[in-house]
């Protein structure tokens, strides 16, 4: 049997990167291969075998090009992994030290490659697992390749154990598949000096919500979830994601969300420097169905949110809006 050719890459980024990196650096990709596979939180799959005539370039160059570019163009460095499947590219990748570099395993060389490593260095292998195999005298994936896969099975449970049996022998049949992030739409604002105000703070994550509501509007979308990402003076930042009972782009279904969301970061004296609202797992708003509501003053408020879009549509976007996303000065 004819091993598999090089030619798929696991690719790492920061994980501090913000998630409008992370959609910029799979765009990237998409230029060496229309086979990209995301893989929430940062890091993604590409299959290159076919680009390499393209390029002149083996995989392992193809690598290097995606990260010189990665550098120059977002100003963010990678951890690529490239062998002939997965798993070795994964565990690969994960060998390089950060910031960034490339890591290719020949074809020859998978067993010299992952035998030595540490038994919870192999991809797919959790805490819990090699504690369990370093229980039974496994400590590296070399061990755990030279046993039988029945043995392993017994030691992890069948599935687990068969997944652990031929990833140690560098066997993994899953291909890579396109796959893109949902789509989201995202607002953000900046403080022009740290923000301890909480008021202010809250004021601001309603401007957010209005603007936010109004592009889902615009582009006739709805949202299924919503996330905040605040940051702090010093570099910090805490993010968290809230699912909506149902997919809505209207501003008050989107407030009680934020809002919650700014409640849940428990701020009191956290000194702000910019918050970014997200509108998560868009769909059409066609798609969306639209009970009937016996609350009036909800009636009402979808009422004047359409007579408002109106209004800024003919005379600019934030002529209306709420009175209190003007900040009073002293």
């Amino acid at each position: 049997m004819t091993a598999p050719e090089n030619g798929v890459l696991h690719v790492r980024c920061a994980p501090a990167l913000p998630e409008e990196g992370y959609r910029e650096v799979l765009e990237l990709l998409r230029e060496f291969s229309p086979t990209v596979q995301a893989l929430p939180p940062r890091a993604a799959l590409v299959h290159v075998r076919g680009a390499r005539r393209y390029f002149g370039a083996d995989a392992r160059r193809i690598a290097e090009l995606v990260r010189l570019r990665a550098v120059a163009r977002l100003g963010t460095d990678v951890r690529i992994g490239v062998a002939a499947t997965w798993a070795v590219a994964a565990t690969a990748s994960a060998r390089v030290p950060a910031p960034g570099g490339v890591l290719a395993v020949p074809e020859d060389g998978v067993d010299g490659f992952l035998g030595p490593l540490p038994v919870e260095e192999l991809h797919g292998i959790g805490p819990r697992q090699a504690e369990a195999l370093r229980g039974y005298g496994l400590h590296t994936v070399g061990a755990v390749a030279s046993v039988s896969a029945g043995t392993v099975e017994r030691i992890l449970g069948r599935r687990d154990g068969r997944l652990a049996a031929e990833r140690a022998r560098g066997i993994d049949p899953r291909p890579v598949t396109p796959k893109d992030l949902p789509a989201s739409a995202a607002v953000r604002s900046g403080f022009t000096r740290p923000e301890l105000d909480g008021p202010h703070a809250r004021a601001v994550l309603l401007g957010l919500v209005v603007r936010l509501g109004a592009v889902l509007r615009g582009r006739r979308q709805a949202a299924r979830a919503l996330s905040l990402t605040l940051r702090f003076a010093g570099g910090g930042h805490w993010e968290k994601a809230r699912r909506l009972p149902e997919a809505s782009a209207h501003d008050e279904d989107l407030r009680a969300a934020a809002y919650r969301l700014l409640d849940a970061a428990g701020l009191q004296r956290a000194r702000l420097t910019g918050m970014v609202l997200r509108a998560e797992e868009l769909t059409d708003s066609a798609r969306v169905s639209r009970q009937l509501s016996l609350d009036p003053v909800r009636e009402a408020r979808l009422t004047v949110e359409a007579a408002v879009d109106r209004a800024n549509a003919r005379f600019g976007p934030g002529t209306v809006r709420p009175a209190a996303t003007f900040r009073r000065v002293a």
